[in-house]
């Protein structure tokens, strides 16, 4: 008698039934050591990185040059993608594990392209088949209210525009090793968010150059994110908290942003773009971010049912100081 069909079987069984994905034939285990060798590929310069693969509803043909030759080159690993995008990835929700928070942005941020980093393998799967998955179930068209109705008809067959919320065209996701490889991916100043949320806490002292916090990936926080931007932090650790709000306090790249986070969650808070004191984003934005790392993570769903505390805090990212003189 034959067995059980394996989860990969499964996983491909539910892709083909346009089924969304499920994490029990995703899991795995919750921890990865950042400096082992991965097997991983990512580009050797942000420009010869291929976005288009990722968001190909944003893609559009690069203009070539006035000789008529083409950009790429036959080497691959400098050759330049055939398309670009119509905007830039602009937030990156770096252990992103199984996109909780990815999911909850896009709708709200449909002009906005958001990328999740993640490291684990199976996990990275799941994020990118259930991305498919929501894709194809928006592309879908709704039958129309009037079925003799042509004009209806058609309407309907159109798949939504990009920026449409929840086509979740603006989301994608990647298997990266951030700690090593994040200039790899993004310019200087081209990001205005980052989210580091319930990262592993790497409890004893031997492993805390393991954490996603240091002064010197804090450097390379800021070398991404322009001035103005916001780094988001939430852990249910409270040792780890304290740590990361040391270390982005101690960089002279970042300040901490006041803020109640309890207020917030509960939607109880005074917002006042007024007072937004050099954001790149609108105050209502941080507010409503602040909100989804605390309720739609799923470890922020677990803390939840456990009654657990989540630790919050919040950095901007300040303007470059001017190069002093001779």
């Amino acid at each position: 008698m034959a067995g059980p069909s394996n989860k990969r079987q499964k996983r491909e069984h539910l892709a083909e039934q346009g089924e969304l994905p499920k994490k029990k034939f995703y899991r795995q285990r919750a921890h990865a050591n950042p400096f082992s060798d991965h097997q991983l590929s990512y580009p050797a310069s942000p420009d010869l990185m291929d976005w288009a693969t990722h968001y190909p509803a944003f893609a559009e043909d690069k203009p070539q040059p006035e000789n008529g030759h083409s950009n790429n080159v036959q080497d691959t690993a400098t050759a330049l993608p055939q398309k670009s995008l119509s905007k830039q990835v602009e937030i990156a929700d770096i252990g992103c594990g199984f996109g909780g928070l990815l999911f909850a942005l896009a709708p709200h941020m449909p002009e906005t392209l958001l990328l999740g980093m993640e490291i684990r393998t199976s996990v990275t799967e799941y994020v990118a088949e259930k991305i498919r998955a929501m894709r194809n179930r928006s592309a879908l068209p709704e039958p129309p209210k009037d079925v003799a109705s042509e004009a209806a008809t058609s309407e309907a067959e159109a798949p939504p525009p990009a920026n449409v919320p929840g086509s979740y065209q603006n989301i994608s996701v990647i298997r990266a090793n951030t700690m090593k490889f994040l200039p790899n991916f993004f310019r200087k100043a081209q990001l205005r968010a980052i989210f580091l949320c319930f990262p592993d806490p790497h409890f004893k002292a031997r492993k805390h150059k393991a954490r996603i916090v240091s002064q010197t990936l804090n450097s390379e926080y800021a070398y991404a994110i322009r001035p103005g931007g916001l780094v988001y932090t939430i852990t249910d650790v409270r040792d780890l908290h304290e740590w990361m709000v040391e270390h982005f306090e101690r960089h002279p790249s970042f300040e901490r942003v006041e803020l109640d986070a309890e207020k917030i969650a509960e939607g109880k808070a005074e917002m006042n773009e007024a007072e937004d004191g050099g954001l790149a984003v609108g105050r209502r934005e941080m507010e409503m971010c602040v909100r989804l790392i605390m309720t739609e993570t799923e470890e922020g769903k677990k803390v939840t049912r456990n009654k657990g505390n989540k630790h919050v805090a919040v950095f901007r990212r300040l303007d470059d100081l001017d190069w002093p003189g001779p």
